[in-house]
């Protein structure tokens, strides 16, 4: 007789992950145990588990948070990763608006953001990409805290964000959403699936996307910057009499994206500080899935990405490419207390400056990888996973994670540690924002490392879900920036990028309270965070520059689906600490909050949404500019806080089919 995980993997291996049954469609697919808490099979742990089950805690951002996420940001991802707690995103461009993700205050560099577990957007997705991905077909979204390189390699040091796309239904579908902000922005975004015949569909997104420039102090220095914008990403899905399924993507995006002075006006020096971005991306992907028998599964992936970069950089021109490859090939199993997979995977990063070729370089990656899911009893489950992959430049590299749950009856009591490794580029965030031009060659710059551990307890009962995550990392060999000689003036390369003494830690606490009533939903968080370095003079601790000790935040929604959504959303982050800010050493607390209101006849829906109804703006207390350029090559200060101000955007929405 099969044990309750034997049928969860029984069910996975022979209606796998891209199947037309698969519960992947979250969309047409929703059940519901005794405590009303949904039941999503997830796919980032590997093995398909239950996310309530699994022992690798899986946060999920469903299709009715990404629905309502949509109309305030149509887009890109920014609003719908930002709002989940212990996620953090984080401005890393205060000219070109570019951002990156930071896992429980981990550096937004390690957060590894997958496409149907695929890394469509490059092994280290650059800032600038999460401003690119529109969330238009998104079923749910799936995020892993911590360490996960024993899952996905180097570039998941801090922890996976994986983008799960719709699943085309048995009928034609789709939707087109027009969207009009105050602050002269516009978006139109599409989304059609349909069965092409009894064993194939597919789906097709596009959207078109514009924003004008904005001075809103009128200091010369653009608040935010103009860019025009193009995406393109059909899908195909096959599957066999066989239960053999085959997935394909292929994406198309432009974008022009210009910011710094605006026309007329100068910096300090007296010169005018254009800085601006040109973008092609085109990337492709599959995954193949065959059932071998009754017990085993066979899976292939592979995905490439090649994208070129112009960027300006006031008087320097920088032309780029960055490229991408993946392969991978493993085989699951299971018996009647144990899920298993082995697999082996080749990765490769390849960066091309046509201008500054000292930096160029090609990461080839094989390695070899293994999970164990093991059901102990009906309240105890394992799941050990490690990696060993072979690195042309930092040699072997081990990457264990072990994860155990206990669930008795209502409660959930997680636990996780892991270890990881990061290879060093020269795109850490100020090199991000400030060009190469500045920047010395590497010199003996050692991999950065990890050790992240976590406990998880959650209690839920009737129409309440709660808890509780306790979590830590360390950081070993943190790359940062270093000024060589701050007394030379003469020299082109001002900066090299070294190794930090000492260790990074990061300690804290999430805590989180879902209530449901009928159609009313209040969640409400709250992020507690103790970030600390090795001091400068070598001494003691210092603070991490950007991260908040406290944050918090509440949502209120209430809504008829196929009639009316009203919710109300109250965002609080805490002080941080500043580095190289010349105006202050430390941030000022600041709110956000905002209104959403939606309308539904007929399958067409009107909505209005307001943003930062307090007007929080950074210019508001000082300039962004600095009073001379700093040693890098930047201009600005960081963004600690806001820097749109109060905007409404509004639109509709036409839905049809299923």
């Amino acid at each position: 007789m099969l044990t309750q995980y034997s049928k969860i993997a029984l069910a996975v291996l022979l209606a796998p992950s891209l199947s037309y049954a698969s519960e992947n469609d979250h969309h047409d697919h929703h059940e519901h145990d005794e405590n009303n808490i949904e039941k999503i099979q997830v796919t980032a742990s590997r093995l398909g588990r239950i996310v309530n089950e699994s022992a690798t805690r899986t946060e999920i951002i469903n299709s009715e948070e990404i629905q309502e996420k949509a109309l305030m940001r149509p887009g890109n991802i920014s609003m719908l990763v930002a709002e989940t707690g212990g996620v953090r995103v984080q401005t890393t461009s205060p000219a070109l608006g570019s951002a990156n993700i930071r896992l429980q205050s981990l550096y937004g560099r390690y957060t590894q953001l997958l496409s149907d577990g695929l890394p469509l957007y490059g092994g280290q997705t650059a800032s600038i990409g999460l401003l690119q991905i529109p969330p238009t077909d998104l079923a749910n979204v799936e995020i892993i805290k911590g360490a996960a390189s024993s899952l996905y390699g180097g570039s998941a040091l801090g922890g996976v964000i994986n983008l799960i796309s719709r699943t085309p239904s048995d009928e034609l579908e789709g939707e087109v959403l027009f969207n009009a902000t105050s602050k002269h922005g516009q978006d139109i975004t599409t989304y059609v699936a349909s069965p092409i015949n009894e064993t194939t569909r597919a789906s097709l997104t596009a959207g078109v996307h514009n924003q004008e420039q904005q001075d809103l102090d009128n200091d010369g220095w653009l608040d935010m910057a103009e860019y025009q914008r193009a995406t393109l990403r059909p899908r195909l899905y096959w599957q066999s009499d066989s239960d053999a399924n085959l997935y394909l993507t292929f994406g198309a995006m432009q974008e022009e994206r210009e910011g710094g002075t605006e026309d007329g006006a100068t910096v300090p020096d007296g010169n005018p500080f254009k800085q601006s971005q040109d973008s092609l991306r085109l990337d492709s992907g599959f995954i193949f899935e065959q059932p071998m028998g009754d017990t085993l599964n066979l899976n292939v992936r592979g995905s490439a990405m090649r994208q070129e970069h112009d960027h300006v950089y006031g008087f320097v021109k920088e032309n780029d490419t960055h490229e991408s490859f993946l392969l991978e090939s493993s085989m699951s199993g299971y018996t009647d207390q144990i899920a298993w997979l082995v697999g082996v995977a080749y990765q490769s990063d390849h960066f091309d400056s046509q201008d500054f070729s000292e930096f160029n370089y090609t990461y080839q990656v094989p390695g070899v990888f293994s999970q164990v899911d093991y059901e102990a009893s009906n309240d105890i489950s394992l799941s050990l996973s490690g990696r060993v992959d072979w690195h042309s430049e930092y040699s072997r590299q081990f990457s264990p994670r072990i994860s155990m749950l206990y669930n008795p009856e209502s409660w959930s009591i997680r636990g996780s540690y892991g270890k990881g490794f990061y290879a060093p580029t020269p795109f850490i965030e100020d090199i991000e924002d400030a060009g190469l031009s500045r920047l010395a060659p590497f010199e003996d710059v050692e991999e950065e490392q990890a050790t992240t551990a976590s406990i998880d307890i959650s209690y839920a009962f009737d129409s309440v879900e709660t808890s509780v995550t306790l979590f830590a990392s360390d950081i070993d060999n943190v790359t940062e920036l270093e000024v060589i000689n701050p007394f030379d003036m003469t020299s082109d390369k001002r900066v090299r990028i070294v190794n930090a003494p000492g260790q990074s830690e990061i300690r804290g606490t999430e805590l989180l309270v879902r209530y449901r009533w009928r159609d009313l939903k209040l969640t409400g968080s709250y992020l507690y965070t103790d970030a600390t370095k090795q001091s400068d003079s070598g001494f003691g601790r210092a603070p991490l520059t950007l991260t908040p000790e406290h944050s918090a935040g509440a949502v209120i929604m209430w809504e008829q689906h196929g009639s009316h959504l009203v919710g109300f959303e109250a965002y609080y982050t805490g002080t941080q600490h500043l580095e190289n800010n010349p105006y202050r050493d430390k941030s000022d607390a600041y709110w956000h909050l905002g209104l959403l209101g939606q309308i539904t006849f007929d399958g067409v829906s009107y909505f209005l949404n307001a943003e930062n109804l307090l007007n929080v703006r950074q210019t508001k207390e000082e300039s962004l500019l600095l009073p001379q350029q700093a040693p890098s090559g930047r201009w600005t200060t960081d963004i600690w806080s806001r820097n749109d101000g109060f905007t409404v955007n509004a639109g509709i929405r036409v839905q049809f089919g299923h």
